[in-house]
């Protein structure tokens, strides 16, 4: 991969050294200056701990998984257009941190209502980490997970398997089973998953699959405020802090 995408570049700057009728020096001059534009480090964001009842930043997990995917080598071989797999994954990982910060956003106006977020939440063992964890006024637990998808393709469930256009994709709801799990056995309550859609989902159009509400981004406030409302606070009602200690924020390479 390494090796084509620095024979691809040196071809289009032989091709281009060429064309403009310049020296060997300044070709080697001009792929030298590429090469320390493109070979740079990604520059990583520094390591917070947020602080307050939004403590964590939305998406930061999946912006950090972009960074990682984008080595020098993936980032020199798109800038020659060349389509690689990695740069595939991090253009999907990208889409999703926005998918993240575009619920966040949504989210702020239950804020005023006394409910509690907390974004990109590190669980206690492996990568894996919560979207959003959420505790409203009643004291009632939830796990939200963002999934920015195609609106192009039809989303349903048929013969119990989610179906997004011709793909299955029911495997993609395992890290929100096991998410909810953990929450729930650090919490000792009940905890609510819920797949919040951005794309495929219209509004008003709701799916239940093995307990998870799978629901579209703009409803999502509307379906914690009924959600809620039928719910029995546990006896136990969880405090804000304590779940904040439990769950830290996401840090990039987290693995504990």
């Amino acid at each position: 991969m390494t090796a084509v995408a620095a024979l691809a570049a040196v071809a289009a700057l032989a091709v281009l050294g060429w064309t403009l009728q310049i020296g060997p020096l300044a070709v080697v001059i001009m792929f030298g200056l590429a090469a320390a534009v493109l070979y740079a480090p990604v520059p990583t964001r520094p390591r917070r701990r947020g602080r307050g009842r939004c403590a964590g930043s939305p998406g930061a997990a999946p912006a950090a998984r972009a960074r990682r995917l984008r080595t020098p080598a993936v980032r020199l071989a798109s800038a020659l257009g060349i389509r690689t797999r990695r740069g595939r994954q991090a253009d999907n990982c990208a889409a999703g941190a926005a998918g993240e910060r575009y619920v966040a956003a949504l989210l702020t106006e239950l804020e005023g209502e006394g409910w509690n977020f907390l974004y990109s939440r590190a669980l206690p063992t492996g990568r894996a980490d919560v979207d959003v964890f959420a505790l409203s006024p009643r004291g009632c637990a939830y796990v939200l997970d963002a999934k920015q998808w195609s609106a192009r393709y039809r989303l349903q469930i048929v013969n119990g398997r989610l179906w997004h256009g011709d793909r299955d994709v029911t495997h993609r709801l395992d890290g929100l089973h096991h998410e909810t799990r953990t929450v729930a056995r650090l919490l000792g309550v009940d905890v609510i998953p819920v797949a919040v859609m951005v794309g495929p989902l219209t509004p008003g159009f709701q799916l239940v699959l093995d307990g998870i509400r799978i629901v579209p981004a703009d409803d999502i406030c509307a379906v914690l405020r009924h959600l809620d409302a039928h719910r029995v606070p546990h006896p136990r009602r969880p405090n804000i802090h304590t779940v904040a200690h439990l769950l830290p924020p996401y840090q990039e390479g987290h693995r504990r």
